[in-house]
């Protein structure tokens, strides 16, 4: 399952590791939920996610919620993620980080757990003049050539966001190459986690 509170969050925050798993485990089932949207950003996503994971059963809903609002629908978002886990049992959850400076993002980051208690749920980063970049603990490593594709696809899939400051080439890589660093791969995505369980035997 991915979770984004903006159209562009996933592939901004999981995208390389979208990749990495849909070539992994072709035909592997998705299931995707974005809360925020206008008409036209919610075009690009449905354009853009399907090529983050390839060859993949997606599910692919988006919401209306008013971006940069969502702590103040705070319920809407509770019945949302509640409905979802209703009929999904996911194995792996990607979700924006609950110390996210963003109140969208944290409002989500923080909700999933409380729908979500007996699940692997990773907190993806997302880059911002905020300056919240903190210590994940858990990292996805990616090659050159996945890096690039990710970059590829969001330049190509999200023109709307072409104006902002962070939104570019060197940003992108500039992270995931600090995150290759931490976990001696040439880039990497990172990752918070705040409770993983594990059987042996």
């Amino acid at each position: 399952m991915a979770l984004g509170a903006h159209c562009d969050d996933i592939e901004i925050g999981a995208g390389g590791t979208l990749l990495s798993l849909a070539a992994a485990h072709p035909g592997m089932r998705v299931r995707a939920v974005v809360l925020t949207s206008t008409p036209d950003r919610a075009a690009e996503t449905r354009a853009a996610l399907p090529q983050f994971v390839p060859d993949a059963e997606l599910d692919l809903t988006i919401h209306e919620l008013p971006d940069g609002r969502l702590p103040q629908h705070w319920g809407a978002v509770k019945d949302i993620l509640e409905s979802v886990r209703r009929d999904t049992d996911p194995d792996l959850i990607l979700a924006p980080s609950p110390t996210d400076a963003h109140q969208d993002h944290r409002l989500l980051g923080e909700l999933v757990t409380t729908a979500f208690r007996d699940h692997l749920v990773l907190g993806y980063e997302i880059l911002k003049w905020d300056g919240d970049v903190g210590r994940p603990g858990f990292y996805s490593p990616l090659s050159a050539d996945r890096l690039a594709r990710k970059i590829e696809l969001l330049q190509k899939y999200y023109p709307s966001q072409h104006g902002r400051s962070w939104f570019d080439e060197e940003s992108f890589r500039a992270l995931a190459r600090l995150r290759g660093v931490e976990c001696h791969s040439p880039y990497a995505e990172a990752f918070s986690c705040r409770k993983a369980v594990f059987g042996i035997g």
